[in-house]
């Protein structure tokens, strides 16, 4: 059995993962959960897999788990709470489901215990992506990727040589509103925003979608997992949402990765690997499909995408800032407090004020991560 600990167990991805889980009681044992504040549900899960290893966010929540009758259960609480649970010696593999930058203290965290990741966030490894991955060569620990476009290159790429590569095609369904003008794009409410055409996602996910941030995201994250050179990562728009990606070789061939839209196919591959399991799950019917089609995405409408590659271009402390400004910009969009259509600019504004850090460490990410959301938070009221 591999043992496991799923961090963000209450989230779209961690009741997906859950829901594998279920499907081969006999592959794995649940050793850990954990939820950002949704202690109800935490509570119905560790009644249905009986981990010995819990946390909640919120000291409400811990308080909640802490009354749950057994003796076996052990209660975290707070991001310092979950970092020593992802290190007990009793997980093998923890999937790390987290949304935003939270999730880089327990990945390193689980790291140094030499526990192999199933990787479902990006913002850690948008963050500090050298730090993170040559910490996992030392340990010597597999980062396995889950994101489906990630875990499609992972695929592709899987026993050939690197020097070989031509160009990576991270395909995008282009999100809820590819087919808006972008002058209405200014009183797109939130309801539109979260309305995504393919997948059920989170609320920050989605929203990353609808700007094409999370494409840029991906962009930079690929950049570091495969070690790519950022002018070989492409972004295509796929509204189908068939091919998860694709990787083109020197010698003219490509090789694509396809599936039906459900992200329990990549969790699972994650999970699993290096077996593969027959699961029950619907696939590609090709003769019901008339097409597959490909678009180049629009810089103009979606400058998000333009700025995640200028980032991947300066490297340094550039993706840190990045993504926690577009964190700090979410959060106001989701709170009413900032107008869709200005995300982009906020993010431009606090680029152009950072200095930047080639080699940073750890501290001047910590510290560049802070400055940029209160830059952001600065800025925000202005923009309206």
């Amino acid at each position: 059995m591999k043992r496991i600990a799923i961090l963000g167990s209450t989230g779209s991805i961690g009741r997906s993962a859950l829901e594998v889980v279920r499907h081969f009681p006999k592959e794995f044992e649940v050793v850990a959960l954990s939820t950002n504040s949704n202690a109800v549900l935490l509570e119905q899960q560790i009644r249905d897999f009986r981990p010995v290893l819990v946390c909640a966010n919120d000291a409400l929540g811990a308080a909640r788990l802490s009354g749950l009758s057994g003796k076996k259960l052990k209660v975290f609480s707070g991001g310092s709470g979950l970092s020593e649970m992802v290190s007990d010696k009793r997980i093998d593999l923890v999937l790390l489901a987290i949304s935003g930058s939270a999730a880089l203290a327990p990945l390193l965290a689980a790291i140094e215990a030499g526990c192999d990741i199933a990787l479902a966030n990006k913002e850690a490894l948008v963050m500090a992506g050298p730090i993170i991955m040559e910490r996992a060569r030392k340990k010597k620990v597999k980062i396995i990727p889950v994101d489906s476009e990630q875990s499609a290159i992972w695929q592709c790429l899987k026993n050939q040589e690197d020097a070989g590569l031509k160009n990576i095609y991270l395909t995008a369904s282009g999100g809820p509103l590819r087919k808006v003008r972008k002058a209405d794009l200014k009183k797109i409410s939130l309801k539109e925003v979260l309305r995504h055409p393919r997948w059920k996602m989170g609320r920050k996910i989605t929203i990353d979608s609808a700007t094409l941030m999370n494409k840029g995201l991906e962009v930079l994250e690929a950049m570091y997992l495969f070690g790519a050179d950022i002018d070989k990562i492409r972004v295509l728009i796929h509204p189908e949402a068939i091919i998860h990606s694709m990787v083109e070789f020197i010698d003219g061939v490509i090789l694509a990765q396809l599936s039906v839209t459900d992200m329990r196919i990549p969790i699972q591959y994650a999970l699993t690997y290096p077996k593969r399991l027959s699961n029950g799950m619907a696939s590609v019917d090709f003769y019901k499909l008339s097409s597959l089609n490909f678009e180049k995405p629009d810089f103009t409408k979606f400058p998000c995408l333009k700025l995640a590659y200028q980032a991947a271009r300066d490297q340094g402390t550039a993706p840190c800032v990045l993504n926690a400004a577009n964190e700090a910009c979410v959060e106001s969009f989701l709170k009413g407090r900032l107008q869709f259509s200005a995300i982009p600019s906020v993010i431009e504004k606090v680029l152009a004020k950072h200095k930047l850090i080639l080699k940073p460490d750890l501290n001047d990410i910590c510290r560049l991560d802070l400055w940029a959301r209160q830059e952001a938070g600065r800025i925000i009221p202005r923009m309206g």
